[in-house]
Protein backbone atom coordinates (compact mmCIF):
# COMPACT_ATOMS: atom_id res chain seq x y z
CA UNK A 1 0.00 0.00 0.00
CA UNK A 2 1.23 3.48 -0.86
CA UNK A 3 1.96 6.22 1.67
CA UNK A 4 -1.10 8.09 0.42
CA UNK A 5 -3.23 5.00 0.98
CA UNK A 6 -2.03 4.72 4.59
CA UNK A 7 -2.74 8.39 5.20
CA UNK A 8 -6.33 7.98 3.96
CA UNK A 9 -6.81 4.92 6.17
CA UNK A 10 -5.53 6.77 9.23
CA UNK A 11 -7.77 9.76 8.45
CA UNK A 12 -10.79 7.47 8.01
CA UNK A 13 -10.03 5.76 11.34
CA UNK A 14 -9.73 9.13 13.11
CA UNK A 15 -13.02 10.32 11.64
CA UNK A 16 -14.72 7.09 12.71
CA UNK A 17 -13.37 7.47 16.26
CA UNK A 18 -14.57 11.07 16.35
CA UNK A 19 -18.07 10.09 15.23
CA UNK A 20 -18.23 7.21 17.72
CA UNK A 21 -17.22 9.59 20.52
CA UNK A 22 -19.93 12.07 19.53
CA UNK A 23 -22.46 9.23 19.43
CA UNK A 24 -21.38 8.16 22.94
CA UNK A 25 -21.93 11.72 24.18
CA UNK A 26 -25.32 11.90 22.49
CA UNK A 27 -26.43 8.63 24.12
CA UNK A 28 -25.39 9.89 27.56
CA UNK A 29 -27.28 13.16 27.07
CA UNK A 30 -30.35 11.22 25.93
CA UNK A 31 -30.11 9.05 29.08
CA UNK A 32 -29.80 12.12 31.29
CA UNK A 33 -33.06 13.56 30.00
CA UNK A 34 -34.78 11.26 32.53
CA UNK A 35 -31.89 10.10 34.75
CA UNK A 36 -29.56 12.14 36.94
CA UNK A 37 -25.79 12.19 36.33
CA UNK A 38 -23.89 10.70 39.28
CA UNK A 39 -20.61 12.46 38.50
CA UNK A 40 -19.28 14.94 35.95
CA UNK A 41 -15.91 15.25 34.24
CA UNK A 42 -14.98 18.22 36.42
CA UNK A 43 -15.99 16.34 39.59
CA UNK A 44 -13.82 13.43 38.52
CA UNK A 45 -10.83 15.71 37.88
CA UNK A 46 -11.19 17.51 41.21
CA UNK A 47 -11.58 14.23 43.09
CA UNK A 48 -8.37 12.96 41.51
CA UNK A 49 -6.53 16.13 42.53
CA UNK A 50 -7.83 15.87 46.11
CA UNK A 51 -6.98 12.18 46.44
CA UNK A 52 -3.44 12.80 45.21
CA UNK A 53 -2.97 14.75 48.46
CA UNK A 54 -5.30 12.68 50.63
CA UNK A 55 -6.40 9.23 49.39
CA UNK A 56 -9.44 9.35 51.70
CA UNK A 57 -10.73 12.68 50.36
CA UNK A 58 -14.25 12.80 48.93
CA UNK A 59 -16.58 15.26 47.24
CA UNK A 60 -19.51 16.99 48.90
CA UNK A 61 -22.44 16.55 46.53
CA UNK A 62 -26.11 15.74 46.93
CA UNK A 63 -28.63 15.80 44.08
CA UNK A 64 -31.89 17.64 44.74
CA UNK A 65 -34.80 18.06 42.30
CA UNK A 66 -35.53 21.39 40.65
CA UNK A 67 -38.49 22.22 42.90
CA UNK A 68 -36.33 21.83 46.02
CA UNK A 69 -33.94 24.59 44.99
CA UNK A 70 -34.71 28.16 45.98
CA UNK A 71 -36.05 30.40 43.22
CA UNK A 72 -33.70 33.04 44.64
CA UNK A 73 -30.73 30.92 43.56
CA UNK A 74 -32.22 30.26 40.13
CA UNK A 75 -32.75 33.98 39.58
CA UNK A 76 -29.33 34.85 40.94
CA UNK A 77 -27.52 32.45 38.61
CA UNK A 78 -29.41 33.60 35.54
CA UNK A 79 -28.82 37.25 36.47
CA UNK A 80 -25.13 36.53 36.97
CA UNK A 81 -24.26 33.94 34.33
CA UNK A 82 -26.77 34.05 31.48
CA UNK A 83 -29.53 36.67 31.43
CA UNK A 84 -30.87 35.40 28.07
CA UNK A 85 -30.90 31.72 29.05
CA UNK A 86 -34.59 31.06 28.40
CA UNK A 87 -34.46 32.75 24.98
CA UNK A 88 -31.27 31.64 23.25
CA UNK A 89 -30.54 28.24 21.69
CA UNK A 90 -27.30 27.59 23.54
CA UNK A 91 -25.19 30.55 22.51
CA UNK A 92 -25.46 34.24 23.37
CA UNK A 93 -23.75 35.74 20.32
CA UNK A 94 -24.05 39.29 21.61
CA UNK A 95 -22.50 38.26 24.92
CA UNK A 96 -19.66 36.45 23.13
CA UNK A 97 -18.95 39.58 21.06
CA UNK A 98 -18.94 41.80 24.14
CA UNK A 99 -16.61 39.42 25.98
CA UNK A 100 -14.26 39.35 22.97
CA UNK A 101 -14.14 43.15 22.80
CA UNK A 102 -13.53 43.45 26.55
CA UNK A 103 -10.71 40.88 26.44
CA UNK A 104 -9.18 42.60 23.41
CA UNK A 105 -9.26 45.96 25.18
CA UNK A 106 -7.68 44.57 28.37
CA UNK A 107 -5.14 42.46 26.49
CA UNK A 108 -6.05 39.38 28.51
CA UNK A 109 -9.05 37.15 29.26
CA UNK A 110 -11.24 38.99 31.77
CA UNK A 111 -14.68 37.92 30.50
CA UNK A 112 -16.05 34.61 29.26
CA UNK A 113 -19.38 34.97 27.55
CA UNK A 114 -20.28 31.29 28.03
CA UNK A 115 -23.96 30.50 28.51
CA UNK A 116 -25.33 28.15 31.15
CA UNK A 117 -25.69 25.49 28.45
CA UNK A 118 -22.03 25.87 27.45
CA UNK A 119 -20.92 25.74 31.08
CA UNK A 120 -22.92 22.56 31.58
CA UNK A 121 -21.31 21.01 28.49
CA UNK A 122 -17.86 21.70 29.95
CA UNK A 123 -18.78 20.45 33.41
CA UNK A 124 -20.33 17.19 32.24
CA UNK A 125 -17.88 16.07 29.57
CA UNK A 126 -14.68 18.11 29.40
CA UNK A 127 -11.74 17.91 31.77
CA UNK A 128 -10.23 20.97 33.40
CA UNK A 129 -7.24 20.70 31.05
CA UNK A 130 -7.23 23.15 28.13
CA UNK A 131 -6.78 21.61 24.68
CA UNK A 132 -6.87 23.09 21.15
CA UNK A 133 -10.18 21.37 20.32
CA UNK A 134 -11.89 22.10 23.66
CA UNK A 135 -14.04 25.02 22.43
CA UNK A 136 -15.17 23.14 19.33
CA UNK A 137 -16.16 20.10 21.38
CA UNK A 138 -17.95 22.33 23.89
CA UNK A 139 -19.98 23.85 21.04
CA UNK A 140 -20.98 20.43 19.69
CA UNK A 141 -22.07 19.22 23.13
CA UNK A 142 -24.00 22.45 23.70
CA UNK A 143 -25.94 21.88 20.47
CA UNK A 144 -26.78 18.33 21.58
CA UNK A 145 -27.91 19.47 25.04
CA UNK A 146 -30.21 22.10 23.58
CA UNK A 147 -31.60 19.66 20.99
CA UNK A 148 -32.45 16.89 23.46
CA UNK A 149 -33.29 18.70 26.70
CA UNK A 150 -35.66 21.52 27.57
CA UNK A 151 -34.35 24.58 29.42
CA UNK A 152 -35.67 23.44 32.79
CA UNK A 153 -33.80 20.12 32.61
CA UNK A 154 -30.57 21.80 31.46
CA UNK A 155 -30.84 24.23 34.36
CA UNK A 156 -31.70 21.50 36.87
CA UNK A 157 -28.59 19.52 35.98
CA UNK A 158 -26.47 22.69 35.98
CA UNK A 159 -27.68 23.60 39.47
CA UNK A 160 -26.70 20.15 40.70
CA UNK A 161 -23.25 19.71 39.17
CA UNK A 162 -21.47 23.07 39.07
CA UNK A 163 -18.43 23.57 41.29
CA UNK A 164 -18.94 25.77 44.36
CA UNK A 165 -15.80 25.33 46.42
CA UNK A 166 -13.05 22.93 47.39
CA UNK A 167 -14.70 19.60 46.63
CA UNK A 168 -18.15 21.20 46.84
CA UNK A 169 -20.55 20.56 43.94
CA UNK A 170 -24.20 21.43 43.41
CA UNK A 171 -26.67 23.76 45.10
CA UNK A 172 -27.49 21.52 48.07
CA UNK A 173 -23.90 20.89 49.13
CA UNK A 174 -23.02 24.57 48.60
CA UNK A 175 -25.96 25.81 50.66
CA UNK A 176 -25.06 23.55 53.56
CA UNK A 177 -21.32 24.23 53.25
CA UNK A 178 -21.59 28.03 53.31
CA UNK A 179 -24.82 28.73 55.20
CA UNK A 180 -25.87 25.55 57.00
CA UNK A 181 -29.26 25.43 55.25
CA UNK A 182 -30.81 23.41 52.44
CA UNK A 183 -30.92 24.74 48.88
CA UNK A 184 -34.67 25.30 49.33
CA UNK A 185 -34.11 27.64 52.28
CA UNK A 186 -31.64 30.09 50.74
CA UNK A 187 -32.45 33.78 51.15
CA UNK A 188 -32.02 36.25 48.30
CA UNK A 189 -28.77 37.56 49.79
CA UNK A 190 -27.33 34.08 50.28
CA UNK A 191 -28.31 33.09 46.75
CA UNK A 192 -26.68 36.20 45.29
CA UNK A 193 -23.45 35.44 47.14
CA UNK A 194 -23.41 31.83 45.88
CA UNK A 195 -23.95 33.06 42.32
CA UNK A 196 -21.11 35.56 42.72
CA UNK A 197 -18.77 32.69 43.68
CA UNK A 198 -19.35 30.64 40.51
CA UNK A 199 -16.57 32.13 38.33
CA UNK A 200 -13.87 31.32 40.93
CA UNK A 201 -15.40 29.02 43.55
CA UNK A 202 -12.27 27.51 45.10
CA UNK A 203 -10.73 30.94 45.64
CA UNK A 204 -13.88 32.32 47.23
CA UNK A 205 -14.22 29.24 49.43
CA UNK A 206 -11.04 30.48 51.14
CA UNK A 207 -11.82 34.22 50.78
CA UNK A 208 -15.47 34.53 51.69
CA UNK A 209 -15.29 38.21 52.62
CA UNK A 210 -13.31 39.39 49.60
CA UNK A 211 -14.29 42.91 48.51
CA UNK A 212 -14.82 41.81 44.92
CA UNK A 213 -17.19 39.07 46.06
CA UNK A 214 -19.22 41.49 48.18
CA UNK A 215 -19.42 43.98 45.32
CA UNK A 216 -20.55 41.39 42.80
CA UNK A 217 -23.10 39.99 45.28
CA UNK A 218 -24.73 43.42 45.55
CA UNK A 219 -24.88 43.78 41.74
CA UNK A 220 -26.50 40.35 41.32
CA UNK A 221 -28.99 41.07 44.10
CA UNK A 222 -30.10 44.21 42.26
CA UNK A 223 -30.56 42.31 38.99
CA UNK A 224 -32.38 39.25 40.31
CA UNK A 225 -35.85 40.74 40.00
CA UNK A 226 -35.45 40.92 36.21
CA UNK A 227 -34.26 37.32 35.76
CA UNK A 228 -36.58 34.88 33.97
CA UNK A 229 -36.30 31.27 35.11
CA UNK A 230 -37.53 28.18 33.23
Amino acid sequence: MTVRGWIWRILAALILLFLLYQAWIAVRIWWWVDHNPSISAVMSDRLGEMQDKNPKAGLRHQWVPYNRISNHLKRALIASEDAKFVDHEGFDWEGIQQAYEKNLKKGKIVAGGSTISQQLAKNLFLSTRRTPWRKAEEALITVMLEAMMDKRRIFEIYLNVIEWGNGVFGAEAASRHYFGVSAAQLTAEQAAKLAAMVPNPRYYDNHRSAKGLMRKTAIILARMGYAEVP
